[in-house]
């Protein structure tokens, strides 16, 4: 590959990511939310009943920490409650409550205007080999980091 190449590579790389998380932090503001919260309470929406905090973790790719931390964050705003696991007194479940509930709409609306704004301009045929090339991008870069990955994934 041409220096050039690799110039222009990494900076459009950069810019996008930089622009896109900006966009995407200052819409989640709007709804009191930081990029990575919109993720977990999607996530749990998935799950009518809840989920032990493991559950989250496996599911988000991260370590039983960062969802505990990222609960923490998110305590007082009345997004979720805490309910025991009558089967096991160790663990708790973790339920969405009507308020966060209805954030979820609000989050995915959040998303599809991002992925419009992004992709847009485009004919369907170009977004479609847009999103197939960033997959295998991604795939080269998950290769490079190995198990770290998805740590950094999880960040939002």
């Amino acid at each position: 590959m041409e220096p050039a190449d690799v110039t222009r590579i990494n900076r459009a790389l950069n810019k996008l990511a930089k622009l896109y998380r900006a966009a995407k932090a200052h819409r989640l503001a709007e709804l009191g939310l930081h990029p990575g919260q919109d993720v977990l309470l999607w996530v749990l929406a998935q799950e009518r009943d809840g989920m032990t905090v493991s559950a989250l973790a496996a599911r988000l790719g991260v370590e039983q920490p960062t969802v505990t931390r990222s609960l923490s964050r998110m305590d007082k705003a009345g997004l979720f409650r805490r309910e025991p696991v009558p089967a096991d007194r160790r663990q708790v479940l973790i339920v969405l409550t009507a308020h966060g509930r209805a954030l979820i709409g609000e989050i995915e609306q959040i998303w599809t205007d991002l992925a419009e704004a992004t992709t847009g301009s485009l004919p369907p045929q170009e977004v479609a080999r847009m999103v197939a090339a960033m997959e295998r991008a991604g795939d080269g870069l998950r290769q490079v980091m190995g198990d770290s990955a998805a740590a950094v994934l999880a960040e939002g």
